[in-house]
């Protein structure tokens, strides 16, 4: 009995101590876990939340917060884990209850087996596996096989071209029973793209481009992140499969379904103990089908995203409160069909348009509304450009940030809109009150006015954040357009003083065909953006051929007036900021505005520095007011030769990574302080892009490649990281190219960054030096 009793300790030491498997003599219980080999993943029980179930999962070991990557028995939750047990029993890994019964099983059908020999052992990938016998490397059985809602690397999302069998990953709210979710994703092998699926049946997504009637979305090239991410596709006879692995090993990631509906890659950052999002798709909450449930809007720019239309209240505002919104919306007042419908009315909204719609052959806006008030069962109905559509049931994706909104009329009870009579005796009031406070003040508000008008130069009025600008004026301001400041290729700017005496930089544009409307609605758009790292737009003049912008004025100039000047030098600490500032900038242009503004003009000359020498990117929205035929001008421009994408050249359309590209070539310029094409001292030239390559590639002295005046004062791994991030923005296939979200986070210590390839087109650059009409124009 005592042996027996040693016999079992040691087994339970052994379980508790970080063994890496589970033999056929042994179980897991209660609080025992295996652990891997390397410490990077766990297996045990868990609970979820606050919930009171138990399941068998795995988790990162190396992480402070515990966070599951895998889960067995999803759908069959323990209570007591004491009384539970995970065992070998004929070959198969077995949960077995608190009841003795078999609730989860690995379910391999064994033809010719040794049934004791079957081990189950954690890798240090996190893939748990059934081998026959310790010694073996073949896998009886995975959990790779069987993902939750997390794919790691090493993983497959694959589907088996005889069966039809998916693997799935489904989404899961983490502080809840991980029961299965909302949103699912899985692989097409026909057309090779992922589908993120509404309740496994809705298609929204997919890496394909986007489908309005569908709602799918090209996947992949955000998965050709070759410097972190290493991507594949796979086929055989027997099975398609997309995978990927790390070129660091030593980063903690993973790839995640989130309750949210967007698939997330994120990787533990050990400085701040959290997981950071490297990237996520759809990039916008609401771009997400039915997130905000029936009757639910969603915008973008309000927190919660979520919001129930007028008459409606959340159906659980428990739920709500935790910020799921699935559940959706209800009416307040139920709706009461028959012969009283003088008690519906029907509330307008804009939004993009909902799907599930019935289209009805009306011929009048009135003959729409009509058959939706006498039908039943409708919701809601539109009628735009002479078509009549009515939803008779649930009201889904609703959502304010959509450049194809419509006008939808929502069906609510009468007493739940806004009504005339309710508020006719505060108007009444508001009425009275206004009149008699408006004779007292008009006097003085008049003065206010003309005195504004003498003090402020050409402000005839104010449009949004915008002042409207008299042309005569800035004229004037600017002493008739005399003192230039700079030029490129949208026009020339100017110093000017308004009466105020603040300094502005006014812009005389070139080349704007645009008509006077059109060309206030981009401007109007323009003067909404605001960042840190952005020329911030004051004003505009609109009259007949005159197109005008007034930005705020920068002291410090251009920043190619600093970096290859003989009388100013930036020291190497200032350079590196200006560097991360304009990465800031840009990720702002590209990811944070409502709709992505491609600068399409990125060097020194359109990075202005302010008082304090803060980098602020210039010139930004432009390449839409002017048109697509700027290009021409920007090829002949001095300055701009060698910033320009490859793809410029080839007639393609334009994406952020042509910005991407030229970033990268104007980093080059911030290692060296001159410009990447500029002569040696033996007079000879030479393409210092190609230069640093080959040095990083090489293995060579990566700070003999810094501007001689620093003295090599710099750090290494700072150049060697700017070095790295520009060879990786310049490369030839912009697939490759990172956005620039990513440079950020590389810049900023978040991200590490591996050796790029050498891009083919540097090679193509060398011959232009020697043959400058083969590319671009040497004016």
């Amino acid at each position: 009995m005592a042996f027996l009793l040693l016999v079992c300790f040691s087994l339970i030491i052994s379980m508790s101590s970080g063994a890496d498997n589970i033999t056929a003599n042994q179980s897991l219980s209660g609080d025992q876990t295996i652990i891997s080999k390397g410490e990077h993943f766990e297996l045990g029980f868990f609970k979820a939340g606050n919930s009171s179930n138990y399941y068998i999962g795995l988790w990162y070991k190396k992480v402070s917060e515990q966070t599951i990557a895998w889960v067995a028995n999803r759908a069959t939750p323990v209570k007591d884990r004491f009384k539970s047990e995970l065992k070998i029993i004929n070959g198969n890994l077995v949960l077995l209850d608190e009841s003795n019964s078999s609730i989860w099983s690995t379910d391999v059908n064994y033809t010719n087996s040794n049934l004791n020999s079957v081990i189950a052992i954690l890798l240090e990938d996190g893939n748990l596996v059934l081998r026959n016998g310790s010694n073996s490397t073949e896998n009886i059985w995975q959990s790779f096989d069987f993902p939750a809602h997390t794919w790691l690397p090493g993983g497959r999302i694959a589907y088996n071209n005889k069966t039809g069998r998916k693997q799935l990953l489904t989404s899961w709210k983490s502080n809840e029973d991980p029961a299965e979710g909302l949103f699912s994703l899985e692989l097409d092998p026909v057309e090779r793209q992922y589908l993120i699926k509404w309740n496994k049946t809705t298609q929204y997504w997919t890496s394909g481009s986007w489908d309005e009637q569908n709602k799918i979305f090209k996947l992949v090239p955000e998965m050709r992140l070759n410097y972190i991410y290493n991507f594949s596709y796979v086929t055989t006879d027997n099975e398609s499969y997309f995978t990927y692995s790390l070129y660091n090993p030593e980063i903690i990631s993973r790839f995640v379904m989130d309750v949210s509906g967007q698939i997330k890659q994120l990787s533990w950052l050990d400085a701040s103990q959290q997981w950071n999002l490297f990237w996520s798709q759809p990039r916008q909450q609401c771009e997400v089908y039915d997130f905000c449930g029936a009757f639910g809007l969603c915008r973008e720019s309000t927190l919660p995203f979520c919001n129930c239309l007028t008459g409606f209240i959340p159906k659980s505002q428990s739920d709500w409160n935790l910020n799921d919104f699935s559940g959706g919306c209800v009416r307040k007042t139920n709706l009461v069909c028959g012969r009283t419908s003088e008690k519906f009315g029907f509330l307008p909204i804009s939004s993009s348009k909902p799907q599930n719609f019935t289209s009805i052959p009306v011929g009048s806006l009135a003959e729409c509304e009509r058959s939706c008030l006498n039908d039943c069962s409708c919701n809601a109905y539109s009628y735009v450009n002479n078509n009549c559509s009515i939803w008779n049931g649930n009201l889904l994706d609703l959502s304010e940030d959509n450049s194809n909104e419509i006008t939808v009329n929502v069906k609510v009870a009468s007493r739940d809109l806004p009504s005339e009579k309710k508020n006719k005796g505060v108007i009444i009031g508001a009425v009275v009150g206004a009149v008699v406070g408006l004779v007292l003040i008009m006097g003085l508000v008049l003065l206010l006015i003309r005195r504004n008008k003498r003090r402020l130069v050409g402000k005839t009025s104010v449009e949004g954040t915008l002042i409207s600008f008299v042309y005569r004026d800035l004229q004037a301001a600017t002493k008739n357009f005399s003192d230039k400041l700079g030029g490129g290729g949208f026009g020339s700017v100017f110093k000017g003083t308004l009466s105020d005496s603040s300094i502005v930089a006014v812009k005389k544009l070139e080349s704007v065909s645009q008509g006077e409307k059109q060309f206030r609605t981009e401007v109007s758009t323009i003067g909404t953006i605001q960042h840190v790292n952005l020329v911030r737009l004051r004003g505009f003049c609109s009259e007949g051929k005159n197109k005008v912008l007034v930005y705020d004025y920068m002291p410090n100039g251009s920043l190619d007036a600093h970096l290859f000047s003989v009388d100013k030098l930036l020291d190497w600490k200032t350079r590196y900021q200006i560097a991360v500032g304009t990465a800031r900038g840009l990720v702002y242009l590209h990811e944070k505005c409502r709709d992505c503004i491609i600068h399409c003009d990125i060097k020194p000359e359109n990075i202005l520095l302010d008082g304090d020498l803060c980098p602020k990117v210039a010139d930004f929205g432009l390449a839409k007011l002017i048109g697509r035929d700027f290009s021409r001008a920007l090829t002949t421009m001095r300055g701009t030769r060698g910033y320009l994408a490859p793809e410029w050249l080839s007639g393609v359309a334009i994406t952020m990574k042509a910005d991407v590209y030229s970033y990268g070539m104007m980093i080059f310029e911030f290692i060296s302080g001159k410009r990447n094409s500029e002569q040696s001292q033996d007079g000879k030239k030479q393409f210092f892009p190609m230069q640093a390559a080959n040095v990083l590639l090489g293995g060579d002295d990566i700070l003999s490649l810094l501007d001689p005046r620093l003295h090599r004062e710099a750090t290494v791994e700072e150049v060697t990281k700017l070095c790295k991030v520009a060879c990786w923005c310049i490369q030839d296939d912009e697939d490759r190219r990172p956005a620039m979200s990513q440079v950020e986070q590389i810049l900023d210590g978040v991200l590490d960054v591996n050796m790029p390839p050498m891009p083919q087109s540097l090679k193509l650059f060398v011959f232009s030096f020697t043959h400058p009409f083969f590319f671009f124009s040497t004016e």
